[in-house]
């Protein structure tokens, strides 16, 4: 399948789109983007010029991908979350030089209306709850919610709520998948065979 891209969406000259994405309506992706294959962005969609997108990434409607952000494979970003770029903006001062990148992780998910405020990293599988709002780093497949965020509990890859303490020695097994999980401390590391 070859990348579709609906009429009234604006891809400028320069962006860089991989195989097979979906661009819906009203979306508009910036000259400087480079994004991997079997993207989707819903309506309304704003992707920077400054911005780096992996493969298979999902970012549904109403979400803007500021510059300085850079998304790594199987992310979603739910509808209407939002990304900021500038930690203290004001409309009289120009900041354009003072950006703060924010990375998030593989396979990240960052709920539905939620904030990441800019200059924090999103760790690999974490889930960040709808309406949450991110102001420091969260670790790999950290479940956090409410605002400030704070950690509530760990997921797994297939997102789904391990049964584990928040610090400790524990393991748990996702019930769907069979991937074996150990916590040690305050990190949770993915066991392979």
């Amino acid at each position: 399948m070859a990348t579709t891209i609906h009429p009234s969406a604006i891809v400028d000259e320069g962006a860089v789109l991989g195989e097979n994405c979906r661009v819906w309506h009203f979306v508009h992706i910036s000259a400087g983007a480079r994004i991997g294959a079997r993207c989707s962005f819903g309506q309304n969609v704003y992707v920077g010029n400054d911005v780096a997108i992996g493969d298979n990434v999902k970012v549904q409607n109403n979400v803007s991908v500021y510059d300085a952000v850079t998304l790594e494979d199987d992310v979603f970003c739910g509808p209407s979350m939002v990304f900021t770029n500038v930690y203290n903006p004001r409309s009289a001062v120009t900041r354009k030089d003072e950006y703060r990148r924010t990375l998030v992780r593989q396979g990240a998910t960052l709920g539905a209306n939620c904030t990441i405020v800019c200059g924090t990293t999103v760790g690999r599988y974490a889930f960040v709850g709808a309406g949450a709002v991110v102001n420091r780093d969260v670790p790999d497949f950290a479940l956090m919610v409410g605002v400030p965020a704070r950690q509530v509990g760990w997921m797994s890859r297939h997102g789904e709520r391990l049964p584990l303490p928040l610090q400790g020695q524990a393991e748990a097994t996702c019930p769907h998948t069979g991937d074996r999980y150990v916590l040690q401390g305050a990190q949770l590391s993915l066991q392979t065979a």
